[in-house]
């Protein structure tokens, strides 16, 4: 008990005398109050009652305690997340492990340690590692031990929390102490911060220390009180809105008074507050036709579409003809469409061994004609194919004859000559069996496709 006297003594007055002179704003100071427990079991010492290195390590059984107040730590926080720290400890062994000691040996303990915490500011979970060394008097005899622990606080505020601890500490010699475990719970207290203004906010957190303000403002004044910090507040002595920093907004359209272009007609921010009664996103001010929508690029008038196909005539390739976007403005080949110009096509007729239309052909060239005419800003081709009947030399020249004929004759007829092309193929790719009289009837054949068909 006498060691015990000395060490609460000192510790007690390094706590009294920093409380008087040491406070400082960073509230750098710390009091760990509670209970420990010891544990010789599962250390792997070299003695018949102990257990291997955390052998049954959560084993309350083997744990040894006297008090519910029985352990008293001071300490010192550093920087970096380091502290500085004292502690004294007592209590009573009365088993190592599952063995009795046959009596109730004191034990007295008083270590220095150095603490690292992870979570450096206002986390309420806060863990830490520690390593130091200390004193420990087992019955009146002094041992020293090498110290090592982790643990974490739990913050209920800014200055109480809740400490759980548990440190290895190893003796130097073990035949008078084992090493042991040494848990530890209890109540941690912050304090030391220094509050110049009395505003109840520590100068470490207070942004303003020299004058008094509000702990939502980081102890910041608010001169106008509408909930604007006067730092932050574009208009400090005149109440106004968080969003606009703290300036008014006169018509309430959102947009401030001083960024406001019309500050008495409600409008959208996105055109600085002024009216936009077409909602084409131009402010009336600025729109020359302020009750049809249309483009800024156009001064919010809408662009011509000659043809009404949806399509701005500055955008399409045909402003005259109905057409789909996908061809700029200009019209496609249905897919049904391109089978009735392909059905006729195949049925356009020659003389044997020639370029000159069959006399039966001729309604079927006016049908064609009368269908592509209506597509003349597309381009068309004219393919000749023939049967594998004599050479390839004549079935080429035979082929590609027949199918400038055919764009002739559509050219004769009002088609545009640029917009379409004639191609022989000679026998290169039937559709029928060339072996049999029905398939090279259906190889001799034209086609015409264009390239906006769909297929």
């Amino acid at each position: 008990m006498k060691h015990l006297k000395k060490v609460l003594l000192i510790l007690l007055a390094v706590v009294f005398v920093n409380s008087a002179n040491a406070q400082d704003k960073d509230d750098r100071w710390v009091i760990e109050l509670g209970a420990n427990a010891i544990d010789l079991y599962p250390t792997g010492a070299d003695d018949p009652r102990t257990g291997g290195m955390f052998e049954d390590f959560f084993n309350t059984e083997h744990w040894n305690s006297n008090s519910l107040l029985n352990r008293l730590r001071v300490g010192y926080y550093v920087g970096s997340g380091f502290s500085v720290g004292l502690t004294g400890s007592m209590n009573t062994i009365e088993r190592i492990g599952d063995f009795s000691t046959n009596g109730k040996l004191s034990l007295i303990a008083a270590d220095l340690d150095i603490k690292f915490n992870f979570v450096r500011e206002h986390g309420w979970f806060d863990p830490y590692i520690l390593a130091g060394g200390g004193y420990t008097w087992l019955e009146g005899d002094g041992n020293g031990t090498a110290n090592a622990g982790l643990g974490f606080n739990l913050w209920f505020n800014s200055w109480l929390g809740f400490n759980i601890q548990t440190k290895y500490k190893h003796s130097f010699d073990e035949d008078q102490l084992l090493p042991h475990w040494q848990h530890a719970a209890g109540i941690v207290f912050k304090f030391g911060g220094i509050d110049t203004d009395k505003d109840g906010i520590y100068d470490k957190y207070d942004a303003c220390p020299e004058v008094a303000g509000l702990e939502q403002f980081n102890g910041c004044p608010d001169t106008d009180g509408d909930g604007i910090q006067d730092s932050e507040d574009a208009c400090p002595n005149e109440a106004g809105l968080a969003e606009f920093n703290g300036c008014p907004d006169t018509d309430g359209d959102g947009v401030p008074d001083k960024d406001d272009a019309c500050p008495t007609e409600a409008g959208p921010a996105s055109l600085n507050g002024c009216p936009d009664r077409d909602g084409d996103g131009v402010a009336d001010k600025d729109d020359q036709c302020p009750d049809v929508a249309g483009p800024a690029e156009n001064n919010g008038c809408p662009w011509p579409d000659a043809d009404g196909d949806g399509i701005p005539d500055k955008d399409d390739e045909c402003p005259n003809i109905a057409g789909v976007a996908e061809n700029n403005g200009c019209p496609i080949v249905s897919a049904e469409v391109q089978k009735e110009i392909t059905d006729l096509a195949r049925a356009i007729y020659f003389k044997t061994g020639s370029a000159k239309f069959t006399d039966e052909t001729a309604i079927r060239l006016e049908q064609v004609s009368k269908i592509v005419n209506q597509y003349k800003t597309l381009s068309f081709e004219v393919e000749g194919h023939t049967d594998s009947t004599g050479s390839d030399a004549i079935n080429n020249k035979l082929s590609q004859a027949r199918a400038d004929a055919v764009r002739d004759y559509l050219i004769e007829n009002g088609f545009p000559a640029d917009m379409i092309t004639a191609k022989g193929f000679g026998s290169a790719n039937p559709i029928g069996d060339n072996g049999t009289r029905q398939g090279r009837q259906q190889n001799r054949r034209v086609e015409i496709f264009s390239e906006y068909a769909e297929r």
